[in-house]
């Protein structure tokens, strides 16, 4: 099938092998001092890996290719564990604590309540100059906390916005969240394929009138674009979709 894949352009590899650790699927592997991918169905295609790339040759691109195999995966990573050279602790170091346990997106904690409210003051109200009041008007906004079905979905313009994206943009609150409902990600260290089902639970749960996506104009932000539009695609929906690059010191760079 044609689908979004990473391209390793082989003249401008250096094998600095940067890209290895960043990508979670251990789909890249450094063969005769070249980055390449392992095996096509162990590439997602969000491209998690560019931005870690000195010399650019990082690239996704649509070609035939195998599907993408979650499965796959697993096996893969749990054959270069146990692949990997074991470190025996010394008899005087300190006993190794418990592996912490997983993190658990949906139970009983009181941050993660669903909520509705009103924000301080609407945008057209809000003060020229000075403190502005927050937009925010729902709570949780981590993508992989918000319930799907939240009643502050329903008939709403949804901001998918990539979790930097307010630490840049100054106007972040009277330009873009003001009336919205929001999730924010981050699209190189979030499992994206879990953000893609939540989003598609969204979408097809919902009905949004529109997408935003906020973006940062690093390489790698790529990613919750591409998810966004998976996204989409999936819930079998159209709806108006926008994508917004900020550049790294405020601006917008693109819309």
């Amino acid at each position: 099938m044609i689908r979004s894949i990473v391209h390793i352009d082989q003249e401008k590899c250096d094998g600095c092998g940067l890209c290895v650790p960043s990508c979670a699927e251990g789909a890249i592997k450094i063969v005769d001092g070249k980055a390449q991918i392992a095996a096509d169905n162990l590439c997602d295609g969000l491209g998690a890996c560019l931005g870690d790339c000195p010399r650019d040759a990082i690239t996704i691109i649509e070609r035939d290719a195998d599907d993408f195999d979650e499965a796959a995966v697993e096996k893969h990573l749990h054959e270069q564990q146990a692949a990997a050279p074991l470190h025996k602790t010394p008899a005087t170091a300190a006993p190794q604590e418990k592996p912490a346990q997983p993190a658990q997106h949906h139970g009983g904690c009181p941050g993660s309540r669903a909520m509705s409210f009103a924000p301080a003051t609407p945008a057209a109200e809000a003060p020229a100059a000075g403190s502005q009041p927050s937009q925010l008007a729902q709570w949780p906004v981590q993508l992989l906390l918000v319930p799907a079905t939240a009643p502050y979905f329903q008939d709403a313009d949804l901001l998918i916005t990539a979790d930097c994206v307010p630490f840049a943009c100054p106007d972040y609150h009277r330009d873009f969240l003001a009336g919205k409902a929001v999730v924010i990600a981050c699209p190189k260290l979030d499992d994206m394929n879990a953000n893609i089902e939540k989003l598609t639970n969204i979408l097809r749960s919902s009905s949004i009138k529109s997408i935003t996506v906020l973006r940062m104009e690093v390489p790698c932000c790529g990613g919750i674009v591409m998810a966004a539009k998976q996204a989409l695609a999936a819930s079998g929906k159209e709806i108006p979709f926008e994508e917004v690059t900020i550049g790294i010191r405020g601006e917008v760079v693109k819309r």
